[in-house]
């Protein structure tokens, strides 16, 4: 089989190209990437020759057309996107840019050569905010009530993805995800965030709401749930990827303080970004009803094993967390 994974120089796509190519050794696997600030090539140097590598904008129609062509693609699995939430308080343009446009474009293409599935990696943030307190997670039933630009983007391009499916019959899957964790992710998120700060002993910002909490999964755990959507998922379905493990700011702050053995006193509270949502808990029991699905890395040792990484490749890091677009704490206005 031929798949094109998109936005596989980045955090999850490289973790998913990885283990594409360790289960499926011979399957050919094309990664297509603009190389933004988020993405590195660095993530897969293990992998070199195993792979073909394209340049390019998801929405550059043509060249993804000429792309599927050439490789004769039976597979997109597109996890190509713009998604860090403080950037795109101050730069929504690029979001809305690569998350809608983009996915249209990619979906043109996608259309043009009759591919066999296309798979859109999107996120539990598209739900909106959550109570604290509720005891009923988001379903798939759900309505979206995004309340962030870059929650807005992602809804819109998976609004997108199920038009193209009713419309013109494209044949496709939508995988909804909790907050990932793990190795190769870009130093802009909280848990590798926290780690290299608490390594060079630098402050770790945490929001002042300190009790708002995220669902959290390995990203080797969610590669495994796609894989298992793209083999055996219902055409035009979604399913909620998640564990039901939350975790506060503040837990994943004395997670990585204690593992490291460092002191309490990094932890610096700034202020809260705009429209920061509470909460984001999802109901997995459609991908574990249907597909057999259930996560198999705990939380604990997962984290764990993510900080250490983290510890031990200070030369993956270092040059990636010098392009990071934004300081957290500082003015949200451009």
């Amino acid at each position: 089989m031929n798949i094109l994974v998109t936005g596989g120089a980045g955090f999850i796509g490289s973790n998913f190209v990885r283990y594409w190519l360790e289960t499926y050794p011979n399957d050919h696997v094309v990664v297509y990437d603009l190389l933004t600030y988020a993405g590195s090539l660095t993530s897969l140097a293990d992998f070199d020759g195993k792979y073909t590598f394209v340049k390019g904008d998801i929405g550059n129609s043509d060249l993804v057309y000429e792309t599927l062509k050439h490789y004769e693609i039976n597979i997109i699995v597109n996890f190509a996107a713009e998604s860090h939430n403080s950037l795109a308080i101050l730069d929504p343009g690029r979001f809305f840019s690569t998350n809608v446009i983009g996915t249209q474009g990619l979906l043109d293409a996608a259309r043009r050569v009759k591919i066999d599935r296309f798979h859109h990696v999107s996120t539990c943030e598209v739900y909106g905010d959550m109570d604290l307190e509720t005891e009923t997670p988001f379903d798939e039933t759900s309505p979206y009530l995004p309340r962030t630009p870059y929650n807005a983007s992602k809804a819109g391009g998976d609004h997108a993805v199920r038009s193209y499916h009713l419309t013109y019959g494209l044949p496709i899957s939508v995988t909804n995800c909790a907050n990932n964790y793990g190795r190769y992710q870009f130093p802009e998120k909280v848990i590798p965030l926290f780690t290299t700060n608490a390594l060079d002993d630098i402050p770790l910002p945490l929001y002042a709401s300190t009790q708002n909490r995220r669902e959290w999964i390995h990203a080797l755990d969610h590669c495994k749930a796609i894989d298992l959507v793209l083999r055996k998922g219902r055409d035009g379905e979604t399913y909620h990827v998640g564990t039901g493990v939350e975790k506060s700011i503040l837990d994943i702050a004395d997670l990585v303080i204690s593992t490291l053995g460092k002191d309490d006193s990094l932890k610096v509270i700034v202020p809260d970004r705009p429209s920061h949502d509470r909460r984001y808990l999802l109901n997995s029991t459609k991908i574990h009803d249907e597909l057999g699905w259930t996560p198999e890395i705990d939380f604990a040792s997962g984290v764990k094993d993510a900080i250490l990484w983290y510890a031990e490749n200070r030369t993956w890091w270092e040059p990636l967390k010098k392009r990071a677009p934004v300081v957290e704490g500082t003015s949200w206005h451009a």
